[in-house]
């Protein structure tokens, strides 16, 4: 099964304004919280299955993790469901790699 990919070089760097794309973040919590793309939907890759109501099937649909492996099995489970959509090419050590910025979670207060 061919997915779809795209070059991180070809996405916008922030995503809180973007109406059109969902970008899906589906890596564990703690790889989130070291760096994530604003305004990307975190849904880890096991949760996905059963989350799938939050996530806005109607906008275009990329799938992110951190070297894109979870990217293309989620999507390959999607597309066996009749749902498409972009793995990004790298993931985040490709987007990071790029130099585009990312936000990570608050220091805790001490």
């Amino acid at each position: 099964m061919d997915i779809e990919q795209i070059d991180v070089v070809d996405l916008p760097d922030d995503f809180s304004s973007v109406t059109d794309t969902v970008l899906l973040d589906v890596r564990e919590g703690y790889e989130w919280d070291e760096a994530h793309v604003r305004g990307a939907l975190h849904i880890p890759l096991d949760d996905v299955p059963a989350r799938l109501d939050e996530i806005d099937l109607n906008a275009d649909l990329l799938v992110i993790c951190r070297t894109s492996g979870r990217s293309i099995r989620l999507l390959q489970y999607l597309a066996m469901r009749g749902i498409d959509g972009t793995c990004v090419r790298g993931g985040m050590v490709a987007w990071q790699g790029a130099g585009k910025p990312v936000d990570s979670a608050a220091e805790p207060a001490t």
